[in-house]
């Protein structure tokens, strides 16, 4: 009887013994995971919790935790990647304004200044100052166009369009245009309709978009096409022009905001970077997607992918 009472003290001394030190590894998991955890945040690293530990428990809070600060972590980069974009957007909306408001602003002081100055100048100097007006005007329109749609202030109604119709007559506004600076016209449109989820203001303004960036910057290829072809799923809307096109390492930025090609200092490829964003946008908030593929002086094409409305 003795014997067993013995035993029996001898089992409970050692569960006791057992449970104290499995909460002192509790506790020694804990506090480290406390510890490393402050570490991560303070310094914020992109470390992870490491721990090697045979408790299902500690371990299912691991993995959280770590879900937790893969998810932190990447939303601290966007949002770096984001403040850099911002600060860039900025800084070159400052000086493409600051352009043409010197521009201006010489113009003003000369005729202010000069009691002597030919009509003829005169009417010169205020046909500058309304074309620099007009472009200071035309950048503050897309920089707060932009604005809406990033902050989804605005909302276009998605119904059945067909883009037939509309790629018709927008590539018919651009006639007397592309007639003046001698360009070749491919078009291949269906005569019969497709439609497409969408809404016709926002797809003309995409159209618009694509349309006068390849005249501006396919200049050199004296070619502009628009097509639209379809799938069972999609259908596709392709301006194409042949002119100095995209190189490879520039292909995957020409949609952020404000940037423009290497050579924008050139007059002949200046813009205010903001058109190929906002169209991107337009088309997303459509539910549809843009790409680009491009060879130098042989093909340049931006495609436009839509949802088909299916009867």
């Amino acid at each position: 009887m003795l014997t067993l009472v013995v035993i029996l003290l001898l089992v409970s001394f050692s569960l006791n013994i057992a449970m104290f030190l499995k909460r002192l590894a509790h506790r020694k998991e804990i506090q480290y995971i406390e510890k490393k955890l402050r570490s991560i945040v303070v310094n914020s690293s992109d470390e992870k919790l490491l721990l090697y530990t045979n408790d299902k428990q500690i371990k299912a809070l691991l993995i959280q935790i770590n879900l937790l600060l893969e998810e932190s972590q990447k939303a601290t980069v966007d949002y770096r990647v984001l403040e850099r974009s911002m600060r860039k957007m900025l800084s070159n909306i400052s000086h493409d304004l600051k352009t043409p408001l010197t521009v201006i602003l010489g113009y003003a002081e000369n005729m202010m200044n000069d009691d002597d100055l030919d009509p003829h100048k005169v009417k010169a100097s205020l046909q500058t100052v309304h074309l620099k007006t007009v472009e200071v005007l035309d950048l503050m329109k897309r920089f707060f166009e932009l604005a809406r749609l990033e902050s989804g202030d605005n909302h276009a109604e998605i119904v059945k369009v067909d883009i037939s119709e509309i790629c018709r007559k927008i590539i018919l506004d651009y006639y007397e245009i592309l007639t003046r600076k001698d360009f070749e016209v491919a078009i291949e449109i269906p005569e019969t309709p497709i439609f497409v989820w969408g809404n016709q203001i926002s797809i003309e303004r995409i159209l618009n978009n694509l349309i006068t960036n390849a005249i501006k910057y396919g200049a050199d290829g004296k070619m502009i096409g628009l097509k639209v072809k379809t799938n069972n799923d999609h259908a596709y809307i392709e301006v194409m022009d042949k002119g100095k096109g995209i190189s490879e390492i520039n292909r995957d930025r020409v949609f952020e905001r404000m940037y423009t090609l290497e050579d924008s200092r050139n007059k002949l490829y200046q813009g205010s970077g903001l058109g190929l964003t906002i169209t991107k946008r337009l088309v997303e908030q459509l539910g549809g997607s843009i790409s680009l593929d491009s060879e130098p002086f042989k093909k340049t094409v931006f495609t436009v992918a839509l949802k088909r409305f299916n009867f």
